[in-house]
């Protein structure tokens, strides 16, 4: 069974050779002019879009505004659901709730490496 370390050089391994691959995808398309024709088109049909969509936006601005608030509400009780779960985890307690149609979720912990 391999180690953790062993493991860890293993990824990033692959994600170098990842970055290669897709350098050189990139290379490709940004040499590519129908490629490039295709990409100005695109550029200008989403600043028609991004203009369409803002003046509905400012057209229910009052929706808009809840809808930032609800969004936030959402993220700080996810937070402490999150706080919460590993809490009764760490007591040794079971993690588990259910939604309104009795559909079980059990929670998913992710560790994750920062550089230090």
């Amino acid at each position: 069974m391999k180690n953790l370390q062993e493991v860890f050089v293993a990824i990033k391994e692959l994600q170098k050779e990842q970055k290669v691959i897709k350098e050189a995808y990139r290379n490709v398309l940004s040499n590519s002019y129908p490629y490039q024709e295709l990409i100005d088109e695109l550029k200008v049909l989403k600043e028609k879009k991004k203009k369409m969509e803002q003046g509905f936006q400012d057209d229910m601005r009052a929706d808009f505004t809840k809808l930032d608030s609800i969004k936030q509400d959402i993220e700080s009780s996810q937070e402490i659901l999150s706080d919460l779960a590993f809490n009764d985890l760490v007591k040794g307690e079971k993690v588990e709730v259910k939604d309104e149609y009795d559909n079980k979720y059990e929670p998913r912990f992710v560790v994750r490496f920062k550089k230090i």
